[in-house]
């Protein structure tokens, strides 16, 4: 008799779609900002835009290579890279500095953060 799978989303799943995420996101702004302003809103520091893009992309990658194993550190990476966007989202989107597009970005970072915090309480 075959074991029933678990429908539990694992720790190696939320890294794993978290991280191809945060590299979409991080690398268009990079191989095509005119789109990525037509969606965002224009910007004034392209710099910024490019830095912040090349960071998302970095973590995007390391959590894709900390999926595997799991680590706490993947996921404390995980965790607070979402809560830093989502805060920065909220808080400059309410101050009408940035689009409003960006708190539906903020909700899919709280998503994150939740799915790893109920991960992390069906130990």
């Amino acid at each position: 008799m075959k074991a029933k799978k678990s429908s539990k989303i694992t720790l190696s799943v939320i890294m794993a779609v978290q991280g191809c995420y945060y590299l979409v996101t991080g690398f268009w702004p990079i191989i095509h900002l005119r789109s990525f302003m037509w969606a965002t809103g224009d910007k004034t520091d392209i710099w910024l835009v490019k830095m912040v893009g090349l960071l998302s992309g970095a973590i995007g990658a390391t959590l894709l290579l900390s999926k595997k194993s799991g680590k706490r550190t993947g996921t404390a990476l995980g965790i607070f890279s979402a809560l830093a966007f989502a805060v920065i989202d909220i808080y400059y989107a309410a101050s009408e500095v940035i689009s409003p597009v960006y708190l539906y970005d903020a909700a899919l970072q709280l998503i994150f953060v939740a799915f790893y915090l109920l991960r992390q309480n069906a130990r």
